[in-house]
């Protein structure tokens, strides 16, 4: 049995047994059903902590990683600015479609919960106070504190509150990594971060392979306190997500391959039909990689130089779909929990999932680490994130499309912009951080 299906039939059994208790089995006549909602607290909770405990770890790597890839491509200077231009705004505009499609909706609203429990979960009661914490602050205090004193400190206190000082010293550190390094393939300090990032993405398999038996413990409990009442914002919230998707492929690429472009969104969109089907299926840019720089070349004929830099760069630090997917999920547990962020919050959301584009892996589940993240950022419950593992292969499948369409709207955009006599003087080549 496949992985993604294995994760299904946790939630679904998670589902099933979960409402069976919660009409047969009520813990005030069935007091041993206490015990096992604590055994499947304790099995989602081992699962949530294999992703906790390299967040950090990952986050930080892949950071730096990302950046220095883009960095060391000075050589293609015209190219490099345009590609960070056009993704930073292309994730801009997903986060901000996310939070705004979210709010309108309400995908996580009119849950039912356990008021008494709810008002005594340390989460909720932080969040309150960091929200009172931050209104208490002047504006200009706010962008101050994006640049740690002690990158090291903020690191050790990232889940309170410092994880984007943290971010934006990996910004800093990996840009002057890529001036002052010639060669990454033989600078130790590039190679161990490498090494670093791909033994987190190791222990993140480790914790996948537990994943089906968390999810089903988490589900469980959630469907226990819940009853019936959460099925229907699932299902709802996953159609959100999906719309959003769809609004971003349809609206906002077809408006830029049709004013920047000068080239018909339908056409182009018809022409990289094989490399959707490849990302949908695989469910990983990296994997889907090979397919769009063919296609990128032999029927798009885009410049070689320039769709092979834009490529490879965006396959990891290009994630417009996982943005805005993280954007709906974010605020949809937020509903849930019955968090009503602040304005400073969802700026908070915005900013951090478009740096977490840059961060995350583009392998099936990449984004996980990155949701919690952003959950203990604000203050939402982690163990939330159970409610949208069971569909998350399916949206997994939908944004890594999207991704992969964007690497190639950004090449076709950049191509539009730069000619290839731009760059006859330029470096031809940037050197790789090795296998």
């Amino acid at each position: 049995m496949k992985q993604h299906q294995k994760l299904l039939l946790g939630f679904i059994l998670g589902v099933v047994g979960g409402l069976f208790a919660y009409y047969v089995l009520p813990v005030k006549a069935y007091p041993f059903m206490q015990f096992i909602t604590e055994i499947f607290t304790l099995v989602g909770a081992i699962f949530l902590r294999l992703i906790f405990m390299v967040v950090i770890p990952l986050l930080f790597s892949a950071l730096i990683l990302g950046v220095f890839e883009l960095g060391v491509g000075r050589g293609l200077g015209k190219v490099a600015t345009k590609s960070i231009t056009y993704t930073l705004l292309l994730s801009a505009i997903a986060v901000i479609i996310a939070i705004t499609l979210t709010g309108i909706l309400q995908p996580g609203a009119g849950m039912e919960f356990d008021k008494a429990a709810l008002n005594t979960n340390q989460s909720v009661i932080a969040i309150q106070k960091n929200v009172e914490a931050v209104q208490g602050k002047p504006w200009y205090q706010f962008f101050v504190e994006l640049l740690p004193q002690n990158p090291l400190d903020s690191a050790v206190r990232a889940f309170q509150g410092e994880i984007i000082a943290l971010m934006f010293f990996a910004l800093i550190f990996g840009y002057a990594l890529s001036l002052t390094v010639k060669d990454a393939a033989a600078n130790p300090l590039i190679q161990v971060f490498k090494t670093v990032f791909d033994a987190s993405l190791k222990v993140i398999d480790f914790a996948m392979k537990l994943a089906p038996y968390g999810i089903f413990g988490i589900v469980f409990n959630t469907a226990y306190k819940l009853g019936a009442g959460f099925l229907q914002n699932v299902a709802f919230y996953a159609l959100v997500v999906v719309i959003g998707l769809l609004i971003q492929q349809f609206i906002v690429y077809a408006f830029f391959l049709k004013t920047v472009g000068k080239t018909s969104p339908w056409e182009f969109f018809k022409a990289c039909r094989e490399v959707y089907v490849y990302a949908f299926s695989t469910a990983s840019s990296n994997a889907t990689l090979p397919v769009a720089l063919e296609v990128s070349e032999k029927v798009l004929k885009l410049p070689p130089r320039i769709s092979r830099f834009v490529l490879t760069i965006g396959a990891s630090a290009n994630q417009n779909g996982t943005a805005l997917f993280e954007g709906v999920t974010v605020l949809f547990l937020a509903q849930v929990y019955g968090i009503d962020l602040s304005i400073q919050s969802q700026v908070l959301v915005v900013l951090m999932s478009i740096l977490a584009g840059v961060g995350t892996a583009g392998v099936p589940g990449g984004s996980l680490p990155l949701i919690v993240v952003l959950l203990t950022q604000v203050g939402i419950p982690p163990e939330g994130i159970g409610l949208i593992l069971g569909v998350d292969r399916f949206l997994d499948m939908c944004r890594t499309t999207l991704n992969v369409s964007g690497d190639l709207v950004i090449s076709k955009l950049v191509s539009a912009s730069v000619t290839e006599a731009d760059l006859a003087d330029e470096q031809t080549a940037t050197p790789g951080i090795g296998a």
